[in-house]
């Protein structure tokens, strides 16, 4: 199988290196220091920009292509570029390919779900996204199905939790606080490399939707004095959502950040048959652990 990873980054990078053991991986990215990460990790890369046709004829002809874009945290505005534009052409230019790729997966966010007060979503749970930012997101799950199946490309949309892994611990966060209420959905990042790659390996999720979260939404007090016990400090002090919304200098995304709670299930995935590396961040939080305490 031949493979194009678009956005090929923090998910992207790792997805190329569990794949390019048995399968050719093609990494695009638009910038210099991106092509040269892709090439630092062993991958085939390709400088192209996933909102232009005429730069995405540079990437080859693929079997599956996995839409990893990121938008680097800007605006709705970006993530538009990004996510719709940029999903919507470079469907539009794989089709018209006389070997049109097999597969589309798009990297989605559990944020589309908007807020549910603590209670549990899954699949089949309506969307109700909160910022402009999240729409977007959701705008972008339906040109990965409905636009890709109209051009005969099976697509399927992996809503990923929250990313950590190498480089992205953020241990101080929890260890300094204060720590406001609510829970943490998460996926270690070798994890959601490793469900795209089961996805294309497996034919699993066609036309489908699979969130990519571990086994346990964390309590954020539990999660941060669990982190704080392991790592030999003193408990973070905490705040409730009412004392954090009082705060009158609280960004509205923040603001909404905060007001949004959810706890995500992973039972397709695991009724699927994908194995979890980390299923709890008790396992995947120990190597950065280890680090900070110089085991």
């Amino acid at each position: 199988m031949r493979v194009a990873i678009l956005g090929c980054g923090y998910v992207g990078l790792e997805l190329g290196r569990q794949l390019s053991a048995d399968h050719d991986v093609v990494g695009v990215r638009r910038s210099d220091s991106g092509v040269a990460a892709i090439e630092s990790a062993g991958l085939e890369a390709v400088q192209a920009d996933v909102t232009d046709p005429v730069d995405l004829e540079q990437v080859p002809d693929v079997d599956a292509v996995v839409f990893a874009a990121s938008s680097g945290g800007r605006g709705a505005e970006a993530a538009r570029e990004i996510y719709v534009d940029g999903l919507r052409t470079t469907v539009e230019q794989f089709a018209a390919r006389e070997n049109t790729p097999d597969r589309l997966v798009y990297t989605s966010s559990t944020g589309v779900y908007g807020d549910h007060d603590g209670d549990w979503v899954d699949e089949e749970t309506p969307l109700d996204p909160t910022t402009e930012k999240t729409e977007v997101l959701a705008e972008a799950e339906r040109i990965a199905t409905e636009l890709a199946g109209a051009n005969g490309i099976d697509g399927t949309v992996a809503r990923f939790a929250g990313l950590y892994g190498p480089d992205r611990y953020r241990l101080e966060r929890y260890l300094e606080g204060p720590v406001t209420a609510g829970y943490l959905n998460m996926v270690h990042r070798d994890d959601a490399a490793g469900v795209v790659r089961f996805l294309l390996e497996t034919d699993r999720g066609r036309d489908d939707v699979v969130l990519v979260v571990d086994d346990e939404p964390a309590p954020k007090w539990e999660f941060a004095d669990w982190l704080a016990a392991e790592c030999g400090v003193t408990e973070p002090a905490k705040r409730t959502k009412a004392e954090r919304l009082a705060d009158e200098a609280l960004s509205p995304a923040a603001r909404r950040r905060v007001e949004t709670s959810k706890r995500c299930s992973n039972d397709r995935l695991q009724e699927w048959g994908y194995d979890l590396s980390f299923p709890t961040y008790r396992e995947g939080y120990r190597a950065a652990i280890e680090a900070y305490r110089g085991d």
